[in-house]
């Protein structure tokens, strides 16, 4: 039996769907400027469902998305919110983790978006200041190609914080990369920065492969997986709403859990739930993490 790091599950679509507002170009940020105090509730909920990491509600907070819509001046504002709702949280439950979130820049699952590697540096490194002293890591998600791992993990590691990279993977072949790269080549890339590495955002049926290879990398490694029937054409166009991504009716916390228990099985340390997982999914994972003899860490 093994020690298992269990994560939250997704945010910005929980964000959405409890607020009830239309899906803006801002996401899970401008719910969090409406709505002050849903995310702590949200962050409440996963911790009460047995997750043992906060994620921070930083994922999306951008100068690019910002600047928009006119609001790059609350650029810190809205990091220190973030924060200080997954804070309150954990002081609610009383222990737990707290996870930086450092998403993509300019947009996701579009690798070729990726700034360059300079620009791309230096603003991650203004992010990770931010963070570095309310985490106790950053977690590097949605990562879509080998540009990107290197950007965000030199960036990250100003922040004098342990960085975990997770890695967005093709639906079809987990063992590539959003980009169409070979997740193999990430190898030297982490063996360099990351503390651990993992695979999010991408369809379950994905990670398996994407594992397969982590096991030859040294590092502790997992996954975490969305609920979309996929990733369509219109989510890829620019400034895109998360109304034009559909949820799998079939992805139920019991199937779900099925999946994170293959994980373990495949030696995954590290598990939860990203776009479409709630709750109720993560509640699901620790019955049965707890069930088959794992402790929860």
């Amino acid at each position: 039996m093994a020690d298992i790091t269990l994560l939250d599950g997704g945010m910005g679509q929980e964000l959405v769907a409890r607020s009830g507002d239309a899906p803006t170009q801002l996401w899970a940020t401008q719910v969090m400027i409406d709505h002050p105090g849903l995310v702590r509730s949200v962050h409440e909920d996963y911790f009460a469902a047995g997750a043992t990491v906060a994620t921070a509600n930083t994922y999306a907070i951008h100068h690019d998305r910002l600047k928009k819509v006119g609001l790059d001046d609350r650029f810190v504002t809205l990091h220190t919110q973030a924060l200080a709702e997954a804070a309150a949280a954990r002081a609610e439950r009383g222990k737990g983790r707290i996870a930086g979130s450092l998403g993509p820049l300019v947009a996701s699952y579009r690798p070729e978006t990726h700034p360059p590697h300079d620009e791309a540096v230096a603003k991650y490194a203004e992010i990770a200041g931010l963070l570095a002293p309310a985490v106790d890591f950053f977690l590097a998600e949605t990562v879509a190609s080998l540009a990107h791992a290197k950007a965000v993990l030199e960036g990250a590691r100003t922040g004098g914080r342990p960085v975990w990279l997770s890695v967005t993977v093709d639906d079809e072949d987990g063992s590539r990369l959003r980009s169409g790269e070979p997740v193999e080549a990430l190898a030297p890339i982490v063996k360099a920065g990351a503390a651990a590495v993992l695979a999010n955002c991408s369809a379950p049926e994905a990670m398996a492969a994407a594992l397969g290879v982590y096991k030859g990398f040294g590092l502790p490694y997992g996954a975490y997986a969305n609920g979309f029937q996929q990733i369509t054409k219109a989510f890829l166009n620019d400034d895109p709403t998360v109304d034009a991504l559909h949820r799998r009716p079939e992805m139920t916390p019991a199937r779900y859990a099925d999946f994170a228990l293959q994980w373990v099985d495949a030696g995954a340390t590290i598990v939860g739930g990203c776009c479409e997982t709630g709750p109720t999914h993560i509640a699901e994972i620790a019955r049965r993490l707890s069930g088959a003899g794992h402790r929860i860490v």
